[in-house]
């Protein structure tokens, strides 16, 4: 027989592994990123252009590397962190097992520019699919520059799985946090398409939250700090009052490397339970530091998921801390240092004794004493009168209510409580009751029908809001006094995304700043006070599914307005709005189904009925 085994070319190898490692733009951004890190620098800039599919640069001012090095670290598992294997035991840096140059070498047009401190010039090398088209000897600045244009242009199958410039553009971003927060002594600056995105100058931890998350994140926060002989659990959760639908505010970093661990996220949960309503989610910010030899982070090509060696105790532990320092939040007062002065105690009544309030009681006073009235009528006390002669007051007020009366009265309007608008038609001969404040049941003429109120009421509105964005003629109200509400720099982002369509929809935006938005109008079905609610479901939604075309955008929009602002289970209805909701049911397109493809009704005939009975 033939032998068929065969090695397979450094090329082929690296685009391998390259669909390991990098399986988008923002995966490119991480390694050079953390290699910048990696090499000492201070200062880093990112600069990014259509989404990261035209143009990723990293320019650090890290010790650089020589000519020689800057070659060889193109080659697969070439690496300066580890000489043996009981190395990765023992790892204090970000990138260790040399594959992140070469995988990215092998999709991309890439352009290193090196210098290191101790030379007097630098070299530059530019490769395309892991071939060295140029290396030579240029003038540079101590550091290095990455350049890494056209992803995937050698594999097009890969390129078109990419999402559009603004959805990979968020991923950017959402990594551009992460490894910010974990090195808040490094500065950093963010362009995207030749716009300043951030700029970030070296600071502590705190200031580095709210300069990515706004100024407003300052006062959500609770400082958190324990050390152990396990762990030393140090950062900021935020207040239970502020927690989100969105789960967008929440990072582990272990040994200043961002982390994902359910597990360790479940014992947040946990430590939040019962101060937070159901369906919402604490933000926090908690570095974990543990001893190297305890982690394994070398389970997974993108070293997010990590293993602990002892994670029932890790899981105590932050249970018990985060809890501890809502307990400090709640007793502990905040100090304001904007309280007005003039509400405080002035200093003359500083040592004044307070006066204990006097109850005075009539002990002679008898309730059913009989006393003697302005008319000589015996009465008790509790009956006496206030006023005498109040009789008189209605003199003249006698209105006859005879067959000759011209008085009118108007009948009082009843509204039906979900629905404030559209041509009536409730047909009063049809029978319905609520079954538990979940089901509307109906008769027809085979059986009935058992409704469930809440996707029903979905698909109602789902088709009212997808007919609003496609004809654009929705209904706005205007508000008396305009909202603001603050969110993060990628928050505003999205929003800007989809504000067209909301507009459509009807909400009127007023002035849109980097961290905060004034809304002036919203839409008819929807209350001023639900506006936050629903602001930041739409932006949950989205960082979860981030839908790429336009059509994709306005279809996720109707399904999170007909979600949030239907009538949920539990809610009861009075008899006009059922009939009105199983009328608008089936007047729909689509009745059978929810917008999210669940059951909305389910018919009882006769025959089965009568099959019960056998």
């Amino acid at each position: 027989m033939a032998d068929i085994i065969r090695l397979l070319p450094d090329h082929v190898a690296n685009q391998i592994a390259a669909g390991e490692v990098v399986q988008r733009p923002s995966s490119v951004v991480k390694e050079l990123l953390e290699n910048a890190i990696d090499a000492g620098a201070t200062e880093i800039q990112l600069i990014v252009k259509d989404g990261g599919k035209t143009l990723i640069q990293i320019v650090d001012n890290g010790k650089g590397m020589s000519g020689t090095d800057a070659r060889l670290s193109f080659e697969r598992h070439a690496t300066s962190k580890i000489q043996k294997a009981e190395d990765l035991f023992n790892l204090h840096t970000k990138g260790f097992r040399g594959e992140a140059l070469a995988s990215i070498a092998a999709i991309a047009h890439v352009e290193m520019l090196t210098k290191t401190e101790e030379d007097e010039v630098g070299t530059r090398i530019k490769m395309e699919g892991s071939k060295v088209i140029a290396q030579e000897v240029v003038v540079a600045p101590k550091g290095t520059s990455m350049l890494v244009k056209n992803l995937f242009f050698n594999i097009p199958a890969r390129r078109n799985f990419l999402k559009s410039d603004q959805v990979e553009f968020r991923h950017i971003t959402d990594e551009f946090h992460r490894i910010s927060l974990a090195h808040p002594q490094v500065a950093f600056n963010f362009y995207n398409n030749g716009s300043d995105v951030f700029q970030l100058p070296a600071n502590n931890f705190r200031k580095r939250i709210v300069q990515i998350f706004g100024r407003k994140t300052d006062e959500k926060l609770v400082p958190v700090d324990e050390e152990t002989q396990v762990v030393k659990i140090s950062g900021y959760i935020q207040k239970p009052e502020f927690a989100k639908k969105s789960r967008g505010e929440q990072f582990f970093f272990a040994n200043n490397r961002f982390i994902k661990s359910p597990y360790l996220h479940h014992a947040i949960l946990g430590a939040f339970e019962g101060l937070i309503r159901p369906g919402t989610h604490p933000g926090y910010f908690l570095n974990l530091e543990v001893d190297p030899g305890t982690i394994d982070i070398n389970i997974h090509p993108t070293k997010t998921e990590v293993k602990f060696d002892d994670e029932h105790t890790l899981y105590a532990m932050l249970k018990s801390t985060v809890k501890h320092s809502l307990g400090q939040f709640n007793v502990t007062p905040a100090l304001d240092f904007e309280q007005d002065q003039n509400l405080d105690t002035p200093y003359s009544y500083k040592n004044k004794e307070v006066g204990i309030p006097q109850v005075v009681v009539d002990s002679s006073f008898n309730p059913f004493e009989a006393v003697k009235t302005s008319k000589g009528n015996s009465t008790s006390n509790y009956s006496k009168p206030k006023v005498e002669g109040w009789e008189n007051l209605y003199s003249g007020m006698e209105v006859s209510l005879d067959g000759n009366s011209n008085l009118e009265f108007e009948s009082e309007v009843v509204n039906s409580s979900i629905f404030d608008e559209g041509k009536e038609v409730v047909d009063h001969t049809t029978t319905t009751f609520q079954l538990r404040k979940k089901y509307i049941i109906t008769t027809i003429k085979s059986g009935m029908v058992v409704i469930n109120q809440s996707r029903a009421h979905q698909r109602v509105l789902y088709e009212k809001f997808l007919k609003n964005i496609t004809i654009k003629e929705a209904v706005s109200q205007q508000l008396l006094f305009p909202l603001t509400l603050s969110f993060s720099s990628s928050e505003i982002c999205i929003l800007n995304e989809i504000k067209e369509n909301l507009c459509t929809v009807g909400f009127v935006f007023g002035e849109v700043a980097d961290d905060g938005v004034e809304i002036k109008g919203v839409p008819v079905l929807v209350a001023e006070s639900e506006v936050q609610m629903i602001m930041e479901q739409l932006i949950s939604d989205f960082q979860q599914e981030v839908p790429g075309d336009s059509f994709s955008q306005s279809d996720m929009l109707a399904k999170t307005l007909a979600k949030t602002l239907s009538v949920k289970t539990g809610e009861t209805l009075d008899e006009f709005s059922q009939v009105k909701l199983v009328n608008d049911l089936f007047a729909c397109k689509e009745t059978t189904l929810s917008p999210f493809n669940k059951k909305v009704y389910m018919t009882i005939t006769e025959n089965d009925i009568e099959r019960k009975f056998i």
